[in-house]
């Protein structure tokens, strides 16, 4: 299966995006890939960080939708976009994923919140596995990944062959031109993208914002832990990678026996 890993730059209004993401979706296509998914909130950008994030009500997300399922299908490729759930108790950071038909298959919200983004978004309270292609997939949104180990395992114990990770971290205006991926001066977040892929033994694919002042990169993780490719800090573009679907074994995921771990004096 051929993966596509969309980074793009901050967004500076819907129709932009949209462009952007069409322009994505058919380079992934021409690529072969399979499967495209896009970063953390990407539309309409994740809130309370240092950019002005897009004016997204029930009109715009609509016609994401819309447009995201008409992509999907002229160019015949599964798609997981980053964007906002938008209820009647408040916004939700969710991806939606489509099939190569344009038909929508489900919603993973990020149910997991980082403290900071509590001011402006609900959790959700659900976790989903899809299929495209025979192949099962997660989606665990930033923050999850990062500290919520669980949230991978959740899908790799149902079989999941990739977790995909959209996620936002970094800055245009200030931080640290990072130059080594995986470096122990690095922030920790790439790390931690190795160890849910080799604490599973399946592929981990994670995707950024272009900003200036990435903290982590777009980036496949192979079943053993180790960075198969990346895109270069602060470089707008796709990652296209192949991958073997047999290699994610889900090993250590399905030895995970939580009859274990029950409270009490030992036998």
């Amino acid at each position: 299966m051929i993966l596509a890993l969309a980074t793009p730059r901050v967004a500076t209004s819907i129709d932009e995006g949209l462009a952007a993401a069409k322009q994505f979706l058919a380079e992934a296509a021409a690529q072969q890939a399979e499967i495209v998914c896009f970063p953390e909130a990407w539309l309409p950008g994740l809130r309370g960080l240092d950019f002005t994030v897009l004016p997204f009500e029930r009109e715009q997300h609509a016609l994401l939708v819309k447009t995201i399922s008409h992509w999907a299908k002229e160019y015949k490729i599964a798609t997981i976009m980053g964007t906002e759930r938008i209820t009647e108790k408040g916004r939700q950071i969710a991806a939606y994923v489509f099939d190569a038909n344009g038909e929508w298959q489900g919603i993973q919200t990020k149910n997991q919140l980082d403290p900071t983004e509590q001011p402006n978004y609900i959790p959700g309270n659900t976790r989903q596995i899809f299929e495209v292609n025979g192949v099962k997939f997660g989606v665990a949104i930033c923050h999850e990944g990062f500290r919520y180990p669980e949230t991978v395992r959740w899908a790799a114990v149902r079989d999941a062959k990739i977790v995909f990770h959209p996620h936002c971290t970094g800055s245009d205006i200030t931080g640290t031109k990072l130059t080594e991926w995986g470096a122990a001066s690095n922030p920790y977040y790439e790390k931690a993208m190795m160890m849910r892929s080799r604490e599973n033994t399946i592929y981990f694919a994670s995707m950024n914002y272009a900003f200036r002042y990435q903290e982590s990169a777009t980036c496949l993780i192979d079943p053993s832990g180790e960075c198969q490719a990346y895109l270069p800090y602060g470089q707008e573009g796709l990652l296209v990678q192949e991958i073997n679907v047999e290699a994610a074994t889900g090993l250590l995921a399905r030895r995970y026996a939580p009859e274990r771990y029950q409270e009490g004096n030992a036998e």
